[in-house]
């Protein structure tokens, strides 16, 4: 028997830290060192762009990758030599879901600063004496508004010169009013990004697309990377998605270890491909089989605490259309280099799954009815026929 991926001690433990243990391990799989390398490269070498989206379907691993990111980063900066003194290597941060239906600026602005460790963040005024009551305390309602908070965090990113400033659950960022445009929301990062030189990275679920194309501007200011579930379709993906089972069993602190691998087809249909919801689900079965003092973890035990499949089909159906939207068409490329003044791509047209099925082939005769020179039976031959009325 193969000696235990996790420390034998582990076993003596308590239920609380051997999920923890699961929880705190990471499966290098090849979608996320992939993502990582994109990513990494994109923000040393942007090429001049100010935002870099970051999509994926839900569960993947985003969250993981951007703490993945961050410590690359901050390893970088400490090995490159000795620190500089306030400087901070990299800024990560969630953007919270809005409680009033809008995206809210200001609590984005808060969450920046925070993460900068910029202290004093209620008092960031622009004029220190303003909004000061008759005993000479700031009142609550002057203590700061959206304007100063930005004019803050510019200063904060301009002194602290971050690699980059990551926000996870960046699709918060379309939740906005009616009336107002969805390019507004995105021209305010792409300009934070401008004035302070540092890149913004916006990692988020499929939601975010709508954002990547809203005008010529920022499609030139971005980049977009896609961070993809494994398919079915893909026999790499499909070893690559085993041994991730295979990889998690193996760190699962249990007394016997669980064959997961072999029920990788159930496990691939509850989890779509993605990486995360099969680790968060593989988290809930080993807090049951731990609450029960089972020695190791079984089909069973996967079935009692798997998504039920409505939520899987619904999940299922918004990965595809996401997914659809990175399929480069022919006809798409046939559009831009007509508009540009070229001529259609050669043979492209021929290659459409709608030309091929309405296509005609000629078929020999005795092949499927065909006779008389490829006519069908009961055809009439091709003649000229009389008009008008014949005299007489």
């Amino acid at each position: 028997m193969p000696p235990r991926a996790f420390p034998d001690e582990l076993l003596q433990r308590s239920s609380s830290e051997r999920l923890a243990y699961f929880r705190s391990y990471t499966a290098a799989h090849p979608q996320l060192k992939t993502v990582s390398e994109a990513l990494r490269r994109s923000i040393q070498e942007s090429g001049g762009a100010s935002l870099i989206f970051v999509v994926g379907p839900t569960g993947v691993g985003k969250t993981t990758l951007r703490l993945r990111i961050e410590q690359e980063l901050r390893q970088r900066f400490l090995a490159a030599g000795e620190p500089e003194p306030g400087r901070i290597p990299v800024v990560g941060f969630e953007a919270a879901a809005p409680d009033s239906g809008n995206f809210n600026w200001k609590d984005y602005y808060r969450r920046a600063l925070g993460a900068l460790e910029e202290p004093l963040i209620d008092y960031k005024l622009d004029r220190p004496m303003a909004g000061r009551s008759g005993t000479g305390e700031q009142t609550a309602a002057a203590r700061v508004c959206s304007p100063e908070l930005r004019q803050a965090l510019e200063q904060a990113l301009r002194h602290r010169r971050p690699a980059a400033v990551l926000i996870d659950e960046a699709q918060h960022f379309t939740k906005i009013a009616s009336g107002r445009r969805l390019s507004d929301q995105l021209d305010c990062l792409k300009s934070l990004a401008s004035l302070t030189g540092c890149i913004h990275v916006l990692i988020g679920t499929y939601e975010l697309l709508p954002c990547r194309n809203l005008s010529a501007q920022l499609s030139r200011r971005s980049l977009d990377i896609h961070f993809r579930r494994y398919r079915i379709d893909n026999p790499d993906d499909v070893v690559a998605f085993q041994r991730v089972i295979f990889s998690f069993q193996r760190h699962l602190p249990l007394a016997q270890e669980p064959e997961l691998w072999r029920d990788w087809e159930f496990c691939y249909t509850h989890s779509l491909g993605c990486v995360g919801i099969l680790k968060d689900w593989f988290a809930r079965a080993l807090a049951d089989v731990l609450e029960r003092g089972a020695p190791t973890l079984t089909r069973a035990d996967l079935e009692r605490c798997a998504w039920s499949l409505d939520p899987c089909l619904t999940t299922a159906r918004d990965t595809l259309d996401g997914e659809s939207v990175f399929i480069e068409k022919a006809e798409t490329a046939n559009r831009l280099r007509q508009l540009l003044g070229f001529g259609a791509i050669a043979g492209a047209e021929a290659a459409k799954p709608a030309d091929k099925a309405t296509r005609m082939e000629p078929r020999p005769s005795g092949a499927g009815g065909l006779k008389h020179g490829g006519r069908r039976v009961g055809s009439r031959r091709p003649v000229r026929d009389e008009i008008g009325i014949r005299s007489g």
